[in-house]
């Protein structure tokens, strides 16, 4: 029965994420039908798959015997935070156009512990420096996640303004200017909390892994990735960077970050089979 609770959890996530496709994305015209539903209450529907979602991501991670934080789990957290990351974000900043594009990598993702379970607990997982640590690199994924969404919901709407097929609700949205200026405190946030993970993982290393910080790939990634952050943010604020060039490095240095533990795990437990 636990399999149902998961593609009801997806099916929900899928349901919305239609919805809000349709309401947001498919041009206006004379023959679109005009949703009846308040913005609240649409709002609010999220918290329904979000709610199940951290019930079952609860279930899977948590086990008698310690932390099983594989792959799949991996994944299915980082897309839970994401997903109430901009929930509670939309409170301040109205960004319609979103939920189209996080609500379908929320619906995959919770589907993952369920045909990729992991099989053994991480070690040390009880100590406090290693919660810190995980919980920190969790919310940086999660917020250069949104990053990237939020770089390519501004070249989807870009292309909308110039293609003359903005639909009115998107009209509302803020004016790109503003959505710029969210992103790149999205990246500076999300880059401060990369800076703590990496210098944790360091300073840590033989508390939480038993041995002193190794060169491995997974480190290379993450500096990259930092670098790479660390890169954008100058521009921005000696060069003025922006539009497409933001764009460029903000999906650079998201899938650096992506092969730095995800690409990592994705080799050893799926390739490899460890």
């Amino acid at each position: 029965m636990e399999i149902v609770a998961y593609l009801v959890n997806a099916l929900l996530y899928a349901a919305l994420a239609v919805y809000f496709w349709r309401t947001r994305w498919i041009a206006a015209s004379p023959n679109t039908i005009q949703t009846a539903i308040s913005p609240a209450a649409e709002h609010y529907a999220v918290l329904v798959p979000l709610a199940l979602h951290a019930l079952l991501l609860g279930r899977s991670l948590f086990a008698p015997d310690g932390l099983h934080l594989g792959l799949a789990n991996a994944l299915s957290a980082i897309l839970w935070l994401t997903v109430l990351i901009y929930w509670v974000g939309n409170f301040f900043h109205r960004l319609d156009g979103l939920q189209a594009l996080v609500l379908p990598l929320a619906a995959a993702a919770v589907l993952l512990p369920a045909v990729m379970p992991s099989p053994r607990a991480l070690p040390n997982t009880d100590l406090t420096a290693f919660k810190v640590h995980l919980l920190i690199a969790l919310l940086a994924y999660s917020l250069f996640t949104i990053a990237s969404l939020h770089v390519l919901l501004m070249a989807l709407l870009e292309r909308r303004l110039h293609d003359g097929a903005l639909t009115k609700i998107l009209q509302k949205l803020p004016p790109l200017l503003t959505m710029e200026a969210l992103l790149f405190r999205i990246i500076w946030a999300g880059f401060i909390l990369l800076t703590l993970t990496l210098g944790s993982g360091v300073i840590f290393s033989e508390e939480l892994f038993g041995k002193a910080a190794a060169f491995s790939h997974k480190t290379v990634f993450g500096v990259t990735s930092w670098f790479i952050f660390a890169a954008l943010l100058m521009g921005r604020h000696v060069y003025g960077w922006r539009g497409r060039i933001a764009v460029r490095w903000t999906l650079a240095g998201f899938l650096t970050l992506v092969l730095a533990y995800i690409g990592t795990r994705f080799v050893v437990e799926v390739i490899l089979g460890r």
